[in-house]
């Protein structure tokens, strides 16, 4: 697999958000798919049609194989209630790619939630071997949250890509960041008030990337 893996800090962080925007930004560059492996709450969720709407995106573009529980709790919970179990084995075995394709993966929750007993969600970063986008929020925690995700990945030998901050444009958290955390913030992501795809398509447009990092460092 070529692309990105869209990690949080937190839960309801925006990672949905910014994976739309990875999408919405470098579809002409590169052939994007995204991927969701895990959803938990599906009833109630459905990451994967919310990339759809707001990147204004094809049914090639979106991949909807992978584990879908109904419960909105973390996955190892999930499926102990469902009454199955996640492997970051069976998850890869999901996986078709090529050579052409660029995989935008969306995580569930931050890089320590259980998908069982043993393994987490670092293992499966660490099995797609894919760079890692960090989503962090940009109020007061974010420092401490966001440098120890960039701990935890660095740790387990897996490259962080960059972060996006979401939320009110804070510059000390983002210099912050970058200075402790040695990772670059890629861009200040607002909180869209509406949601739209118009709304995302004209900050993506005007803000998010402009200088093509990721797509050098990881899409290209």
């Amino acid at each position: 697999m070529r692309g990105i893996f869209v990690t949080g800090t937190d839960t309801n962080v925006g990672k949905t958000v910014v994976s739309a925007a990875l999408l919405a930004r470098y579809r002409a560059e590169a052939p994007l798919r995204y991927w969701k492996p895990i959803q938990t709450g599906i009833e109630h969720d459905d990451d994967s049609r919310e990339v759809m709407r707001l990147s204004t995106a094809s049914e090639r573009e979106v991949r909807n194989g992978g584990v879908r529980l109904p419960r909105p709790v973390s996955p190892h919970l999930a499926a102990r209630l469902a009454g199955t179990r996640i492997t970051v084995r069976s998850l890869v075995e999901h996986v078709d790619s090529d050579e052409e394709t660029r995989w935008i993966v969306e995580g569930a929750g931050g890089v320590l939630v259980p998908i069982n007993e043993r393994e987490t969600m670092a293992d499966l970063i660490g099995a797609l071997d894919l760079p890692v986008l960090v989503a962090a929020r940009s109020t007061l925690g974010t420092i401490n949250h966001t440098l120890m995700t960039i701990e935890v990945l660095r740790r387990r030998m897996l490259r962080v890509a960059g972060v996006v901050m979401v939320g009110e444009p804070n510059d000390e958290n983002r210099l912050a960041i970058e200075k402790y955390g040695a990772a670059e913030v890629i861009a200040q992501m607002p909180r869209f008030d509406p949601l739209t795809p118009q709304a995302l398509e004209q900050w993506v447009q005007a803000d998010f990337d402009r200088q093509g990092v990721l797509f050098v460092g990881c899409l290209r």
